[in-house]
Formats: structure tokens, C-alpha cells, sequence
């Protein structure tokens, strides 16, 4: 399983959103930020507004913020709500027409899989993931300094 662009570009939005809450943040300063299409991060942006990810207002001083607590938003909530098709075979979906689908034993272990992939996600809210990334922000860089020949 690979996640999309899309997923992918709407998790940068909402930690760019999270790291960012005292300021007033347009889609052209993520844009700008991560060297994406604006009109991509639109759609992007636009979704993730009617899931209540991310409150925008429109206007001269209108801009995005996160619709709820960075705590409480965790990375299967996104993932689930971007992506479109989790499944991973198709005995998964409605209507399969997989003909070892009555005799296959392996579709219980995948959908386990699949089952503790998602529960794993759930651990983690975007505050986790900046909490971590500044502690690893924090960490001092040690500098080799090699000998000049």
C-alpha cells in the first residue's frame, strides 16, 4: 500500500497549520513553504475544510487554521478521510469477484494487517509529531572535523 500525494500533502498542511497557529497562514505561504501547487493544496485544503480538519475564512484578513486541537487530530483521522480506497486486495470490497474468495485463508490476516496498520496511525496526533520533530530539532549536531590533506 502506498499512500497518495494527496494524503501525503494534506498531512504537511495540517502540521504546517499546527506549527504555525499564532499567524495568519494563506494556501500560498504552504504553497511557497513545500513548492506545491497552489491549486492542488485548493482542493486539498478544500476537503479538508468540510471534514473540519482546518477552519479557513475568506477576505483581507481571512486565512487557515486547524478546526480543532492539534491533539486530537491523529494521522488516521486524516489518512481515512483522504484516501479513498484502503483496501488491500480485493476481496476487501464490496462486490468482490475474487473466485478463492469462499476458500481463501489469507484474507483474515491481511484484513488483521490492515486492522493494526490504522490502530497504529491512531497513536499518533500532529502534536506528537511536532513534539517530536522539536526534540529532534534540539538535539545537538555533532561536527566531525576532518584532518586537511
Amino acid at each position: 500500500m502506498q499512500l497518495t500525494k494527496f494524503t501525503d500533502y494534506a498531512l504537511r498542511v495540517l502540521l504546517f497549520l499546527a506549527q504555525n497557529q499564532d499567524k495568519r497562514i494563506t494556501i500560498d505561504d504552504i504553497s511557497n513553504h513545500y513548492h506545491v501547487s497552489r491549486n492542488h493544496l485548493m482542493k486539498i485544503v478544500h476537503s479538508l475544510s468540510v471534514a473540519g480538519f482546518i477552519h479557513s475564512s475568506r477576505g483581507r484578513n481571512g486565512g487557515l487554521s486547524l478546526g480543532m486541537d492539534a491533539s486530537s487530530i491523529t494521522v488516521a483521522d486524516v489518512i481515512l478521510h483522504t484516501e479513498k480506497n484502503m483496501e488491500l486486495v480485493e476481496c476487501f470490497e464490496t462486490g468482490s469477484t475474487c473466485m478463492l474468495e469462499s476458500d481463501c485463508v489469507i484474507r483474515h490476516i491481511l484484513h488483521r494487517a490492515q486492522d493494526s496498520f490504522i490502530e497504529v496511525l491512531s497513536l499518533f496526533s500532529l502534536a506528537d509529531i511536532l513534539e517530536r520533530q522539536n526534540r529532534l530539532a534540539l538535539k545537538p549536531i555533532k561536527i566531525i572535523k576532518l584532518p586537511l590533506q
